[in-house]
């Protein structure tokens, strides 16, 4: 039977949840490490599988940490996408930024790109803000106009 991680596909990193020693419930201690409340025993989710062969081995390959630790290729892409991980200086392989198509070590974009992104976002939230400013009747911001509503004395 498929579980709600399954049906969401909300697990990316396979979080265990439940102790394979003894079935206790499993405790999150932090950079992917979950720890059995009942017999102490320690699982890692596959950020952390990753982090650990990462650490131990530097500037290895994204196929090598697949093939060692058991962790699909997607999986870490994501992770990199996400900059939980980072590309080791000097690698002949990198990600692309989305906006300008330059070579950058984890994340979407890049740090120049980054900031423009997020003053349009900013930009298009602002006018978003003004939008729903004018459609209770109070005009956009800094216009003068008449009152939609008079108080009687």
């Amino acid at each position: 039977m498929r579980n709600l991680n399954d049906i969401l596909n909300y697990d990316v990193y396979n979080r265990p949840t439940e102790c394979p020693e003894c079935g206790g419930l499993m405790i999150f201690k932090g950079c992917g490490e979950y720890r059995c409340e009942d017999c102490k025993h320690v699982e890692y989710d596959d950020y952390g599988k990753v982090r650990n062969y990462v650490e131990q081995y530097p500037g290895v390959t994204s196929a090598q940490v697949s093939d060692a630790t058991g962790v699909k290729p997607q999986t870490i892409r994501t992770m990199l996408r996400e900059s939980r991980l980072e590309i080791a200086d000097g690698s002949n392989t990198y990600l692309k930024c989305e906006i300008c198509g330059t070579n950058i070590r984890s994340g979407r974009v890049c740090p120049k790109c980054e900031v423009s992104y997020n003053k349009m976002i900013e930009e298009k939230e602002r006018q978003k803000r003004a939008k729903l400013i004018e459609g209770f009747g109070m005009g956009p911001i800094g216009e003068e106009g008449e009152r939609r509503f008079k108080r009687e004395r």
